[in-house]
């Protein structure tokens, strides 16, 4: 494959370790509040050696994600000022248009790339497109970089904690053991940050389970051909379809998630919620047993949609 940057016939490029950088970029409105995220990976190991991420205002998905690169080759050259590095990135504007095959027309991003362009010598930079869901670390970044910035504080690195006066402070990880807080207990971090639901149909799951969740306060924030997401605080979920969804249909009582349980309120917004999804396609599981199916005192609704994707809707405690 063509690539204008490589070195030319006897000229060879900066000899020096070789790195992977994965980087990613994010807008919640497209333009709206941005974000990126950056790493550098040891192509060896798959280890993660750096990381970064920044909220950037508002501005647009590409503008982003040019940022995401530009902050993963710094990361790469603060490395291995030497070093060959390998590009992969989800955006194939950001591949195609660095790598020489399209045209940059944007005045925004033209800067941005000969920004990229001036961090390494193009010559030791070579650029892959791969899909959304191998690139998850850093979109990870990049989701936890808007989070930050939409709460008005900056993003702090999972190695980092704060401390109860707001200073950041760094602990040092030995082999073996577990991450430690600054109060001497093991970090926590193993919470979620996101659940992705594979749908046979994008529009219909958009219909029952997105307009649920936006209900429950989870905004719809992104989207793309086939896939929306939508997000709360340091947490989203993603519905996603296409040619790889296996066309079995999903079962609840397969072996696997039976289902996800929501915070939904109050019991009488549970009741209400419940009964307006009815219109969204969603009907009342256990009904003879409602709303105590849980067990006494677990005021909750489960639901199910007609692609048998169940939820259960947990009111406060009385």
């Amino acid at each position: 494959m063509f690539n204008p940057h490589a070195p030319a016939e006897g000229q060879e490029p900066t000899r020096g370790g070789r790195l992977i950088v994965e980087a990613d970029g994010g807008s919640r409105g497209n333009p709206g509040h941005a974000g990126y995220g950056a790493l550098v990976r040891d192509p060896a190991s798959g280890a993660i050696l750096s990381e970064r991420a920044a909220y950037i205002g508002k501005a647009s998905n590409n503008v982003a994600e040019y940022s995401g690169l530009v902050a993963g080759l710094e990361l790469a050259l603060e490395i291995d000022p030497g070093a060959r590095i390998h590009v992969k990135m989800d955006s194939k504007l950001v591949v195609e248009q660095m790598s020489g095959r399209w045209q940059i027309k944007h005045a925004d991003m033209r800067v941005l790339a000969g920004k990229a362009r001036k961090v390494v010598d193009p010559r030791n930079v070579t650029y892959e497109w791969i899909p959304r869901e191998r690139n998850k670390d850093a979109d990870r970044l990049s989701n936890e970089a808007m989070d930050a910035g939409m709460a008005g504080v900056d993003w702090v690195p999972r190695n980092t904690v704060r401390s109860p006066v707001g200073e950041v402070a760094e602990f040092p990880k030995l082999d073996g053991d577990p991450p430690v807080a600054a109060a001497g207990r093991p970090k926590l971090s193993g919470r979620l940050h996101h659940i992705e639901i594979w749908v046979a149909d994008l529009d219909e799951g958009v219909r029952s389970i997105g307009w649920l969740l936006e209900r429950l306060g989870f905004p719809a924030r992104e989207n793309w051909k086939d896939g929306v997401s939508y997000g709360g605080e340091g947490f989203y979920v993603v519905l996603e379809s296409g040619p790889d969804v296996a066309p079995e249909g999903h079962h609840r009582r397969r072996p696997g998630v039976n289902h996800l349980a929501f915070a939904a309120g109050t019991r009488s917004e549970v009741d209400v919620l419940s009964r307006r999804a009815a219109s969204h396609g969603w009907t009342l599981l256990f009904a003879d047993r409602h709303p105590f199916a849980g067990g006494p005192g677990h005021y909750a609704a489960y639901l199910e949609n007609e692609d048998g994707f169940e939820v259960e809707l947990v009111a406060d405690e009385a």
